[in-house]
């Protein structure tokens, strides 16, 4: 991990497996067991996986945790370790990468090889789609909270009716909807343009 990075801020590990096709529900089954796993330790903030394609072999998987302490925590527990070593034989990690802010869920990687597999980084997303998948995500959610809290919050001031509405929709876009999104977009947001 890069010693830039802030003890404070929150902090987004990407990384990179391949898995036989055949593995395809062993592996599913075993990134829900490393997500049970890692929702019991302090500062986690949420995971998503998402695959180029169907039958794709590589993996792209995403953990946050809420500092960079917090994430020491996870990665030197004995419980991730014997989560990875169960898979010993399922997956190849094949790079790992930390990130901080809302870019890591987009960002084009700088990438650190877990086991010296040379392999082509992905492009990140161009900034519009990335602007289109974040904009997907947040309207209609912001349009349901607020008409669903409206009786509550009619009354409010504006300023203190966009705090409550913020300090309610930040967690509920970082740990559910965008991971959500852009798993569904997945496929147009890798999608290059043909020549």
């Amino acid at each position: 991990m890069s010693d830039t990075l802030r003890d404070d801020q929150p902090v987004t590990v990407a990384i990179t497996r391949r898995v036989r096709p055949e593995d395809e529900r062993l592996m599913q089954a075993w990134v829900e067991a490393g997500t049970s796993l890692a929702q019991g330790f302090p500062g986690f903030m949420g995971t998503g996986w998402l695959r180029p394609g169907p039958g794709s072999r590589e993996w792209h998987m995403l953990y946050r945790f809420d500092s960079r302490a917090s994430l020491l925590l996870w990665e030197e527990s004995r419980e991730r370790t014997m989560w990875l070593r169960s898979a010993q034989d399922l997956v190849q990690h094949t790079r790992v990468e930390h990130r901080t802010g809302i870019e890591g869920w987009f960002d084009e990687p700088r990438s650190r090889p877990a086991d010296d597999v040379a392999e082509p980084v992905p492009p990140a997303p161009p900034r519009w789609k990335q602007a289109v998948t974040i904009w997907l995500a947040f309207f209609p959610t912001n349009l349901l909270f607020t008409w669903l809290l409206l009786p509550v919050t009619r009354d409010w001031v504006l300023p203190l009716r966009v705090l409550f509405m913020t300090l309610l929709l930040t967690p509920v876009m970082t740990y559910l909807v965008l991971p959500q999104v852009t798993r569904l977009l997945q496929p147009w947001l890798v999608r290059t343009r043909r020549t």
